[in-house]
């Protein structure tokens, strides 16, 4: 454990000893990051942290700044990949911070809430407008940074405000919805990894609860059918190409089934790599750079990466 790592821990343990246990911080040590990622990839992390609240998540941000230690957000970890050396440095936990709630047509989430929960719970409500959202395996704060969507839905559609961290200045901040500037998978937030998405109000309408039900049972059928949720793996691996689908350009490239160690091009989605055991980063790396070697030469056409390396 290094002196940093230590010096943290103290700050924790001192820090839980004066609080009530619905705003405590656990922590871990030498947690492999692939027991925090959909994709089951990557090596040991030195800390990791898990705030049980807005304030205490703001409270460690804050340490963690001033101290000048390396650290990084992850939600349910879905769309990331770690180095198979690990990470050098703290990842701070979302899951901690699972709040969620309505208020006439407004669904409010804190940041570690399954955005699969979030459709939910807005269909109980007879709430309609997150169905794109049910099955998408991220948290909502990895939602909107990502400004996640599926079948011609995204978070850009339903997000009215979030309240945010500014760890440059301390405060926090609310941003209202045009000031996200969100894009094709693409958010103030993740342009900007100094503010940190606490909570999420998102403007709904009112619907007739069965339909929306079945409109989100469809849309999880087809993603049974279409996707290989039976394996790991970090979801959709690059993002679409303008006026093309990337996993039909893909499949036509002769890819699918191409398997590197671990990691292979799924059989039955061309867009996905998934993990048939024991895959590496480094499988994953390579493979990735193979299929946008492949695209670019036989289309001329440059695939972007969808997936976020951490390093």
């Amino acid at each position: 454990m290094t002196e940093q790592i230590s010096a943290l821990v103290t700050f924790i343990e001192d820090y839980n000893k004066n609080k009530i246990v619905d705003d405590i911080i656990k922590y871990k040590i030498d947690l492999k990051a692939s027991e925090l990622t959909t994709f089951k990839i990557g090596g040991k992390i030195d800390a990791v942290i898990y705030p049980s609240s807005k304030k205490s998540m703001c409270d460690v941000l804050s340490y963690l700044e001033e101290n000048k230690i390396k650290h990084l957000m992850l939600g349910r970890g879905s769309n990331v990949l770690f180095e198979d050396n690990g990470y050098s440095g703290v990842v701070v936990s979302a899951y901690g911070l699972s709040e969620i709630k309505t208020e006439g047509e407004y669904l409010i989430a804190e940041c570690g809430v399954p955005i699969t929960l979030c459709a939910a719970a807005a269909q109980k409500a007879s709430l309609e407008g997150m169905e794109f959202a049910y099955g998408i395996p991220g948290s909502c704060g990895g939602a909107v940074v990502m400004n996640a969507g599926a079948y011609g839905g995204s978070m850009s559609d339903v997000i009215e405000s979030t309240l945010c961290y500014d760890c440059e200045s301390g405060k926090l901040i609310e941003i209202s919805a045009d000031e996200h500037k969100f894009g094709y998978r693409e958010s103030i937030y993740h342009s900007n990894p100094k503010l940190v998405m606490l909570e999420a109000k998102m403007k709904l309408k009112f619907g007739d609860s069965d339909a929306i039900y079945a409109k989100m049972n469809e849309y999880m059928q087809r993603r049974t059918q279409k996707q290989p949720l039976e394996y790991p793996s970090a979801g959709s691996v690059f993002k679409r190409y303008p006026g093309y689908y990337t996993a039909e350009l893909i499949d036509n490239a002769g890819l699918k089934g191409m398997r590197i160690g671990g990691a292979e091009v799924s059989e039955k989605h061309a867009g996905f790599i998934i993990n048939k055991g024991g895959a590496t980063a480094e499988d994953v790396k390579q493979l990735i750079k193979l299929i946008q070697d492949r695209i670019k030469r036989m289309y001329d056409i440059e695939i972007e990466r969808e997936v976020i390396y951490i390093e």
